[in-house]
């Protein structure tokens, strides 16, 4: 079993910036990969980025590429996502999320943290 915990989501303006985090306990694996997807009202779940615990490329969804940065820090058990240069339309629950596969899609992952709220203003 593994668990999720996400944090650091909050208001801001519209070009700001936000890094949420995603601790992560339990039963995983050096090979697992990690990913952020995320949720607006009224719309599907969408992949915004993945890495694996042992490799240093992000994959990111087009939408978010060049403003969003996954990373991961080992030692923490702890993945991140640094979110520049933020839009209206990024205003979404972020959920963080494991699976044993390198996937954009949400049934790739079996195990889901609670989501963190981002509420990008004008």
């Amino acid at each position: 079993q593994v668990q999720l915990v996400e944090s650091g989501g909050g208001l801001v303006q519209a070009g700001g910036s936000l890094r949420l985090s995603c601790a992560a306990s339990g039963r995983f694996f050096v090979n697992y990969v990690m990913g952020w997807f995320r949720q607006a009202p009224g719309k599907e779940r969408e992949f915004v980025a993945a890495i694996r615990w042992s490799g240093d490329t992000g994959y990111y969804a087009d939408s978010v590429k060049g403003r969003f940065t996954i990373s991961r820090d080992n030692a923490k058990n702890t993945v991140y996502l640094q979110m520049n240069s933020l839009k209206l339309e990024d205003t979404a629950v972020y959920y963080c999320a494991t699976g044993q596969s390198m996937s954009r899609y949400a049934v790739s992952y079996a195990y889901w943290g609670q989501g963190t709220q981002v509420n990008v203003s004008s």
